[in-house]
């Protein structure tokens, strides 16, 4: 199922620019990924507290159905609003079924095992990484972009039944549900809603600065108080200040969340528009990045150094990335030169931020580790969701022609790496 997921998110990044092209959305472009991650981030939190509760197999199922009507709708759509909102039902799929899955690794797998198991979660992005986006641009550019959400939808079935055996195990672990605020069903998804409205509240308040700036302050003003709101409540106590350990830990998923993603979305878009790539080749930097990421994840698996070191060095090989990536948009500077800075990055992910995942868990009780897993998923989602769209509002403000976009790029890129050289300082506090 994981492998299904990553096919969608490779693909919808590829073929992004043609969508908006085709439904006169150049300027929601940053809000498509956003709408995906926000809805996601929501449905995280009501998945982990079902999977403490009542075991992991129905939000999985019930996530799986979701992603399934959101793939059928998107390929559907007829405006930039019903793609929008197909975007959030695939979000909210995707998110119950990866927190359940979490949740079903460390209630089925031993200790020693779970790493192991974590980097078998990365390594399903391997065949997407290789396969997606020239699979996606080809499908696209034959039958038109709406098959590459449609096409996925037959693929369900199998992953499914391949599933079975795990999803009858239920909760192999069987722990009470914990006693803790964040344990209060009706608190915390009140805490999802706040957060989820106001991450959306403040992206389009943001979006809206350059264009009606006394309303679009008040907005984003009251999305950052709402978002603060949730935050507060659903991560570990002492995260919004990075308390020693477990809480820090859960942040750095979020930054590095943040400092990849937000550039990874616009490669394609800034690759095509800057230096004339067709659909397929400017695909190829977003595969060889998740290549990099599962040799990354294999390698942190073999735990050669302290969890925090490796932290550090996941956070600065994505910042080193970043640096060299921009330099695709210049003048006389190939584009190609973004293949290995995003290798690079890749690498970063999958050794550093594999490690957060595992670390975490392992800092956490049994009876919080779905309440961990959600805040997990929180901080990887709201990290995307807002650099993505933070870096979608620059674009709108600086311009839609090709050297404004390279501009854009150049500065959504340092803006970036000002988040990942962020965890680089903070790594050593997960400890």
């Amino acid at each position: 199922m994981i492998t299904l997921i990553a096919f969608e998110g490779m693909s919808v990044g590829v073929v992004m620019p043609d969508v908006a092209d085709d439904l006169d959305a150049l300027d929601l472009y940053g809000l498509s990924f956003s709408a995906f991650l926000i809805a996601s981030l929501f449905m995280n939190v009501v998945a982990g507290l079902w999977s403490d509760r009542r075991g992991y197999p129905v939000p999985f199922l019930a996530g799986v159905v979701l992603f399934v009507a959101g793939m059928a709708l998107a390929g559907a759509a007829t405006s930039s609003g019903m793609f929008l909102v197909a975007r959030a039902v695939q979000g909210l799929g995707a998110g119950a079924a990866i927190v359940a899955l979490y949740v079903m690794i460390v209630r089925v797998y031993p200790l020693e095992v779970r790493p192991k198991a974590f980097a078998a979660v990365s390594a399903a992005w391997v065949v997407p990484a290789m396969v997606g986006p020239a699979v996606a641009g080809f499908v696209a550019g034959h039958w038109g972009w709406r098959f590459v959400f449609y096409g996925i939808i037959p693929l369900v079935v199998p992953a499914l039944a391949m599933l079975v055996p795990a999803l009858r195990m239920g909760s192999g672990e069987k722990a009470a549900p914990g006693s803790g605020p964040r344990s209060r069903p009706v608190a915390m998804t009140l805490a999802a809603t706040a957060t989820a409205g106001g991450a959306g509240l403040l992206l389009h308040g943001v979006d809206r600065l350059h264009t009606h700036f006394p309303s679009a302050v008040v907005e984003t003003v009251a999305g950052l108080a709402l978002l603060l709101y949730g935050l507060y409540r659903l991560l570990p106590p002492g995260a919004l200040r990075f308390a020693q350990g477990l809480p820090t830990t859960v942040m750095m998923r979020g930054f590095f969340s943040a400092s990849f993603f937000g550039v990874n979305a616009f490669i394609p878009l800034a690759l095509q528009e800057v230096k004339s790539f067709e659909m397929t080749a400017a695909g190829i930097a977003l595969t060889t990045g998740a290549l990099g990421w599962s040799g990354g994840s294999f390698l942190q698996s073999r735990r050669a150094a302290g969890a925090h070191r490796r932290i550090r060095l996941g956070a600065g090989c994505i910042t080193v990335a970043i640096l060299i990536g921009s330099l695709a948009v210049l003048p006389g500077v190939t584009g190609w030169i973004s293949v290995p800075a995003w290798i690079l990055a890749g690498f970063g992910m999958g050794f550093g931020m594999t490690t957060v995942s595992v670390t975490a868990l392992q800092q956490s009780p049994v009876h919080e580790q779905g309440a961990n897993s959600a805040a997990l998923s929180v901080t990887d989602q709201l990290g995307a969701a807002v650099a993505i769209g933070v870096a979608g509002a620059l674009v709108n403000v600086i311009g839609h022609a090709p050297a404004e976009i390279a501009t854009g790029f150049m500065v959504i890129s340092a803006v970036m790496a000002a988040i990942g050289l962020s965890a680089t300082l903070l790594a050593g506090r997960t400890r």
